[in-house]
């Protein structure tokens, strides 16, 4: 099975398109605080955000593995079940941070301020999607999923801050 992540790191459309608009970088997976997971599983960060925010594989296996995002202000949500699943929002909706009611004209007024600042979003998508050989689904399926997975198998995953051993809030509400 080929690596999602060998593949960003090998095609540069993919990995600019992840970067910007995506916010979305490999070489930053060091989260900056010691923190765990409540139920004790392993918890590996492997890519960041220019925000502070770090992505983390949940538990043990490969990129099959359920993705929990991590911002730096104590908030944090499973956002997707494997690496796949979490390019394909980042491809459909990289704008899914600023998104609060999970709505479809929500979506739709968010990618049109991206589309203003970068008039080529759509076919920049489409070279770093190929470059990865993923579909890319609707904004709003993705930002369907998302939802799911975050109010739903995400409610089991509880991130805590070690030191103090607060859990974080969630950053995305049922």
């Amino acid at each position: 099975m080929r690596s999602l992540i060998a593949a960003v790191r090998t095609h540069r459309a993919a990995a600019e398109f992840l970067a910007w608009p995506g916010d979305f970088e490999l070489d930053r997976s060091d989260h900056g605080e010691e923190v765990h997971l409540a139920s004790g599983a392993a918890l590996e960060g492997f890519a960041g955000d220019g925000t502070g925010g770090t992505f983390f594989f949940c538990g043990t296996g490969g990129e099959e593995r359920p993705v929990l995002y991590a911002d730096s202000e104590g908030q944090a949500a499973l956002v997707a079940i494997g690496l796949a699943e979490l390019l394909q929002l980042l491809l459909a909706a990289p704008w899914w941070r600023d998104c609060q009611a999970f709505t479809g004209e929500e979506s739709d007024e968010l990618a049109e301020e991206y589309l203003q600042d970068m008039p080529d979003l759509a076919e920049r998508r489409e070279r770093a999607a190929a470059a990865l050989g993923l579909d890319v689904p609707t904004a709003a399926s993705a930002l369907a999923r998302l939802h799911e997975v975050a109010t739903g198998p995400g409610r089991e995953v509880v991130l805590v801050f070690t030191p103090e051993g607060n859990p974080y809030d969630p950053l995305i509400e049922a």
